[in-house]
């Protein structure tokens, strides 16, 4: 743990669990538009990469716009009634913050969203960063989300940890020339990202612990 000075987490699928939420705003609006709900398997596959490019999975260019507004109306309130933390995600962040590590979130989510499911799961108080794509403007795998909170508390890629459930992040990891730990259990499988060599695999939030000791 002492070589690592900073923590990044990736949001949805890592520390929160929101695919519930995101699967009844979803359908909310299929309906609305006329089109047949999608599955919980579905919408878990289909995430990570922002809620625009989410919707653009699911409705043409012609419907885009009312979607996405008719979709992020729903989704306000439906993050607070069934968004819930990952096992272990408030012990891990009350341990690493216990160890005097820096914690941080970058994540993909649209910011006003993120600001919604930290206050209704009441864990902003555990991170001293949060950057989300759509205010940097560099939506994952671009790097550029990463170093900029290397940046603000001027540390090096070798200081750093990224830990997410996905590809995308390990990606983002790597382009940031950081070590990265994938978290089973979100959207990606393991046999998923197996080419990325830049990571540690665990089971469990609380698993982190014993990776970088």
């Amino acid at each position: 743990m002492n070589k690592k000075k900073i923590f990044i987490f990736d949001l949805d699928g890592t520390l929160v669990d929101a695919y519930r939420a995101i699967e009844e705003s979803l359908n909310f609006t299929l309906r609305a538009l006329g089109h047949p709900p999608v599955s919980y398997a579905t919408v878990k596959r289909k995430v990570g990469k922002g809620d625009k490019r989410f919707m653009q999975t699911f409705f043409s260019k012609k419907e885009f716009t009312k979607a996405l507004t008719i979709y992020r109306r729903h989704h306000q309130t439906s993050l607070v009634r069934l968004a819930s933390l990952k096992p272990g995600a408030k012990e891990i962040l009350y341990l690493l913050k216990k160890r005097n590590k820096i914690v941080a979130i970058a994540s993909n989510r649209p910011q006003r969203f993120t600001n919604v499911i930290l206050k209704a799961l009441k864990i902003r108080k555990y991170f001293d960063m949060v950057v989300c794509a759509d205010t940097i403007r560099g939506i994952k795998p671009n790097p550029k989300i990463l170093r900029a909170i290397l940046k603000r508390f001027k540390l090096s890629a070798q200081e750093a940890v990224y830990i997410g459930d996905m590809g995308i992040d390990l990606e983002t990891a790597k382009r940031a020339g950081i070590d990265a730990v994938f978290v089973k259990g979100g959207s990606s499988t393991l046999s998923e990202v197996k080419q990325y060599t830049n990571k540690k695999v665990v089971s469990s939030l609380d698993k982190i612990l014993t990776v970088f000791c």
